[in-house]
């Protein structure tokens, strides 16, 4: 982490991850595009999540979360900053000359060989099936479906634990203390993800937020009675609810929102706390 000095109020606590470990400046332009900007809107130009819009301009890169060049050895050529996620990014040359972005997993450095398929060996960064990943070990970028890339564990310093193989599923424990089951023929990277210190970044002052593209947020207890739940009243008052609701009415607090026809939830074996 890189503190600042406290020359102004906003830079008194701010905090930033250090970029020393990255290798790259300008990322490679075959593997980027422009994407639009949407604001939270829908197809529809309606805002279906709040307090988004603005923000600094970024290119997109495309992000390899297959990895299914089984049997083709890649050089990680060079660690770059990603404005699109958390964790930072490894551009990977492949053997027979295609170069891919992928996650970076945490220690991963310029030269290093990462290996995808059957025979890989057990080691950080390399991708292979689930039922042969030793139990125990840490995983991240783990496919839910065989074959559709990585869906789970892919945010910086993330990473799901193998616990057990058996008849056909691999048991994952989740960073929320969940168990579920998971096909083992699906792939996954070993290792953990890597920037583990971005939950530590404090943002420091509301422009900052901006530049991410998150705009300000008022709270519930300062509005109308018409435009919430909590509204209206003289002065600070408390919220006159007796269980959390959001703007609509509907129930926030202490409420199951995980639909109980889910198809999945057979595969769930222990629930998070």
């Amino acid at each position: 982490m890189k503190p600042y000095r406290p020359r102004t109020p906003s830079r008194r606590h701010m905090t930033v991850v250090g970029y020393s470990s990255l290798t790259a400046r300008e990322p490679l332009k075959p593997l980027t595009r422009r994407l639009p900007a949407r604001a939270g809107r829908n197809s529809q130009g309606r805002i279906t999540m709040r307090h988004q819009g603005g923000g600094n301009k970024a290119l997109y890169r495309a992000v390899d979360f297959r990895m299914n060049k089984a049997g083709v050895p890649a050089r990680v050529e060079a660690i770059e900053y990603d404005p699109y996620r958390t964790a930072f990014i490894a551009r990977l040359l492949y053997r027979d000359g295609e170069r891919r972005y992928a996650l970076a997993s945490q220690g991963l450095a310029v030269g290093d060989v990462v290996a995808m398929g059957e025979e890989a060996p057990a080691k950080p960064g390399n991708r292979t099936s689930l039922q042969r990943i030793p139990v125990g070990a840490f995983v991240y970028n783990v496919e839910l479906s065989p074959g559709r890339g990585g869906q789970i564990a892919r945010s910086a310093g993330s990473s799901v634990q193998v616990l057990a193989n058996e008849d056909g599923y691999t048991h994952l424990k989740m960073p929320s203390g969940e168990v579920r089951k998971v096909p083992w023929s699906g792939y996954a990277s070993i290792g953990q993800v890597s920037n583990p210190e971005h939950k530590f970044v404090t943002i420091g002052k509301a422009g900052r937020s901006r530049w991410l593209g998150v705009r300000p947020t008022v709270r519930a207890k300062a509005m109308n009675p018409r435009d919430h739940k909590y509204g209206g009243g003289e002065g600070s008052t408390q919220r006159g609810t007796k269980r959390p609701k959001d703007k609509w009415g509907n129930i926030t607090g202490g409420r199951r929102t995980r639909s109980k026809k889910k198809w999945s939830s057979k595969l769930i074996m222990k629930r998070r706390k």
